[in-house]
C-alpha cells in the first residue's frame, strides 16, 4: 500500500471517488472516474454481498443512501467504503472487526452445546436442573442430554 499514502488516493486510482463538478453554485454530475475496471467490477460484487449480509454496517448505510440517491449511487458509496476499509486493514495489520456485530456473544451462542455438554460429564461439577416456572429441581433421571 506504500504507492498510495491515503485511502482516497486508492480510491481514485481504482475509480470509485465520488466525482464533484460544481461551476458557479450549480452541481452538474457526479459520475465516478475511469480507473481500474476489473477491480472496480469486483469491488461491486463484494459490494452486492455486503449489503445483503444483515446486521452489518454496510447494509444499515446502503439502506440509508439507497433511498437518497438511489441502487447504482449508493452501492459505489459502499464500495468507497469497502476500498477505504481494505486501505486501513492492509496498513495496521489487524483484522477487520464490524461495530455493528457483538463477536464475544456469537462465540459464546456457538460454543455453548459444548460447554454444557463439558460440564455434565466433568465430575467436578454438581449440576442441578430446575424448572424455571414452578422453581422445582428436577430428578437426574427426568434429564436426556446428548451430544
Amino acid at each position: 500500500m506504500s504507492p498510495f499514502k491515503t485511502p482516497e488516493r486508492l480510491a481514485s486510482w481504482i475509480g470509485v471517488c465520488p466525482g464533484n463538478n460544481e461551476s458557479a453554485g450549480k452541481r452538474k454530475h457526479g459520475h465516478i472516474r475511469k480507473g481500474n475496471y476489473y477491480l472496480r467490477r469486483i469491488l461491486c460484487e463484494c459490494a452486492h454481498a455486503a449489503v445483503r449480509s444483515k446486521g452489518t454496517t454496510f447494509q444499515s448505510k446502503y439502506q440509508s443512501k439507497r433511498s437518497k440517491k438511489g441502487n447504482k449511487r449508493a452501492l459505489i458509496m459502499i464500495v468507497h467504503n469497502i476500498v477505504r476499509m481494505i486501505f486501513l486493514v492492509l496498513n495496521k495489520k489487524a483484522p477487520y472487526r464490524d461495530p455493528k456485530i457483538d463477536y464475544v456473544a456469537e462465540s459464546a451462542q456457538k460454543c455453548l452445546r459444548r460447554w454444557i455438554m463439558f460440564a455434565v460429564n466433568d465430575p467436578k461439577w454438581e449440576i442441578q436442573a430446575t424448572n424455571l416456572e414452578t422453581g422445582e429441581v428436577l430428578q437426574s433421571e427426568s434429564l436426556k442430554l446428548s451430544a
